[in-house]
């Protein structure tokens, strides 16, 4: 008998895949994640993880399954949370649940779970396994899940061949009713759970306050940038090479104080990312206001007043060698070549299409039509039908 444990989070996704492995004749071990210990920052009543644990061990009880709790917070804090710092330091937004599948559930568990002598690790994702023989070898796929409006395979971008090797995704065919159906007909105390929203299994966590664990706050100005700015008219030139042409769409815009109007104040650069709308508190306005870049340096926000807003767009960015990932290695591009792809920026967002191309320094991604807050430290992944193939950070 195969031996899977199971990455109990207390939600309804893991306890029904818990349930499901049992009944295809798994041994199924319970395990919850204990990765934080710090509770000033979380909003207590909203996901504390001790209501989560007790729940995970309720179900794994209704399943009569072994459960234990491991202590992960050491290696959260090291691998997840000082990266978090680091990045939103230097005006960066980092993804701390791509990470957190990466290094934690798919690296420190998976090692745990082997040491208990695991065949398989599985979690509650809302995505599929594929496998296919490629010169004999197995190459092992990452599927978007059948429930499109919960497809999670985004998260799971940074995902390798060996990780994939050992992952279950029990509830990757079903739809959300249908795994609330089944939970509610295994009487799961987790059936009708709210779906949490936090931080990857820290809770939810207000982020202003743990960023000032360690960023300390900095008044600086907010300068709204006209949606006729000079700015927005550069001229383009005309290109020799395609490249040329890629590095100039992928530019950012540049801009100085005095492009603008300073509309207010705000307590530190670093705790903002483009896109976001919320925090500002600059009233006087038609529409709401956009922060379209960041600058830690001269500690600058800039905003424009619309999500139509010109600074919000862009068609093309790039990707350092260091940062490109390929699930399916077997399809990495060379240098020269391109690939035709459906792509996004971000979860939830609905693909789009999109041309890769690789070069020397690393690859650029050309959509189709105009993405809204492309963000530096951000995932891009990209597809080709229902299959994720690879992924990069903004560079």
């Amino acid at each position: 008998m195969k031996r899977v444990i199971v990455g109990l989070s207390g939600g309804v996704d893991s306890s029904v895949a818990a349930y499901l492995l049992k009944e295809q004749g798994y041994e199924v071990i319970g395990l919850f994640m204990k990765n934080w210990h710090d509770d000033s920052v979380t909003i207590s009543n909203e996901c504390p993880w001790l209501e989560d644990s007790n729940d995970a061990m309720l179900v794994a009880d209704k399943l009569g399954i072994p459960f234990q709790v491991v202590d992960l917070s050491e290696q959260y804090k090291e691998r997840i949370v000082d990266y978090m710092f680091r990045e939103y330091e230097m005006g960066r937004t980092p993804n701390p649940d791509v990470l957190c599948n990466r290094e934690i559930k798919f690296d420190v568990f998976l090692k745990i779970s082997e040491e208990l002598g695991a065949d398989y690790v599985a979690t509650g994702h809302y995505c599929r396994k594929g496998e296919e023989e490629i010169n004999g070898k197995p190459v092992f796929q990452l599927l978007a899940g059948l429930d499109k409006n919960k497809d999670q395979s985004y998260f799971l971008c940074q995902l390798s061949q060996k990780q994939l090797s050992k992952a279950l995704f029990p509830i990757g065919e079903l739809t959300k009713p249908e795994v609330r159906k089944i939970a509610a007909e295994q009487d799961l105390i987790t059936a009708e759970k709210k779906d949490s929203q936090g931080l990857c299994f820290i809770g939810k966590v207000r982020l202003p306050e743990f960023l000032q664990q360690k960023l300390q706050p900095k008044e600086g100005v907010i300068v709204k940038i006209p949606s006729d700015s000079k700015i927005y008219n550069r001229e383009i030139p005309t290109f020799e090479t395609k490249e040329k042409e890629l590095a100039f769409f992928a530019t950012k815009y540049n801009y100085n104080i005095v492009d603008g109007d300073v509309v207010g104040k705000h307590q530190g650069a670093h705790y903002f990312t483009k896109g976001q709308r919320k925090g500002l508190a600059v009233g006087g306005m038609k529409e709401p206001l956009f922060v379209i870049e960041t600058d830690v340096v001269q500690n600058v926000i800039y905003v424009g007043e619309g999500k139509s807003h010109k600074g919000l767009y862009r068609k093309v960015l790039f990707i350092t060698n260091e940062e490109i990932h390929w699930i399916r290695k077997d399809l990495t591009l060379k240098n020269g070549e391109t690939m035709e792809v459906k792509s996004r920026i971000r979860y939830r967002q609905k693909l789009e299409r999109a041309t890769l191309y690789k070069v020397e320094k690393g690859m650029y991604v050309q959509f189709e039509s105009n993405q809204s807050a492309i963000t530096e430290g951000q995932f891009v992944a990209w597809y080709i039908d229902d299959e994720l193939l690879g992924s990069g950070v903004i560079a």
